[in-house]
């Protein structure tokens, strides 16, 4: 017998969604101004992502940098650490995040569509090619090798469009650096795709696109653990040698 004072996580994520289509709808009919309507996507997404995420990670609209000066496009949602990746620049505006610290990144579209599919996976494949590094780090006293550099996590979100899993398996047998690993339509569907096995594709019920879409998220964040830790001395290198540069 199910207890009366027991909770519908299903339900509850049901009314997360309409709520964020509402909210997104609204933004749409409002607003004239096609930037202003994509940045206040993007709020909205941010907020519900900074909301329910582990405190563990942060959100925020930014472009990623690493310790050789190379920048990624501006990311609509940057999921990132800032325990073992401490460094975070903002600038007139803007915010700068070390490759390191980058868990996952994320393009925020009006309609999901093959053509705003491959528009985000460029960007993704931006921050991809960006160089990390991997410092040793102290565990109990003793001094551990730096672990293998994580996959970046891509994505994309939206409030119209659907893809099926024909499309999106033709769409992401591309080079690792463009692959999109999962996407959201708030009246579509969502998916996934195993960057680790590309024929597993897996998509939702339109109805249950945010909560599949943000399980998987979660699920996949997890499965990295912990970003690996930077080198610093790398990044001190190169502000030493932009300083050399300068003064010649």
């Amino acid at each position: 017998m199910t207890s009366k004072n027991n909770i519908s996580l299903h339900q509850i994520f049901l009314g997360l969604q309409e709520n964020m289509r509402a909210k997104l709808s609204l933004n749409r009919r409002v607003l004239k101004h096609p930037v202003a309507k994509g940045d206040a996507s993007e709020l909205e997404w941010i907020d519900l992502l900074s909301t329910y995420l582990p405190t563990r990670y942060r959100v925020e609209k930014a472009f990623v940098i690493d310790h050789n000066g190379a920048i990624s496009e501006q990311i609509d949602i940057v999921i990132f650490d800032r325990h073992y990746s401490p460094f975070l620049f903002r600038q007139n505006g803007q915010t700068y995040i070390p490759a390191e610290s980058v868990y996952a990144v994320i393009e925020v579209k009006s309609i999901l569509t093959k053509a705003n599919i491959q528009y985000a996976s460029k960007k993704i494949a931006s921050v991809r090619k960006l160089k990390r590094t991997s410092a040793c780090i102290v565990d109990r006293g003793k001094k551990r090798d730096p672990r293998p550099l994580t996959h970046i996590f891509g994505g994309i979100l939206a409030i119209d469009g659907t893809i099926s899993k024909r499309t999106a398996r033709e769409l992401f047998r591309k080079h690792e650096n463009q692959w999109i690993d999962f996407g959201c339509s708030l009246d579509g569907n969502a998916f996934f795709v195993d960057f680790q096995n590309k024929d597993c594709c897996e998509m939702s019920k339109a109805e249950e696109s945010l909560i599949f879409f943000f399980l998987k998220l979660l699920n996949s964040l997890q499965s990295v653990g912990t970003v690996a830790p930077m080198e610093i001395d790398k990044y001190a290198q190169k502000l030493k040698a932009d300083q050399i540069t300068i003064k010649n």
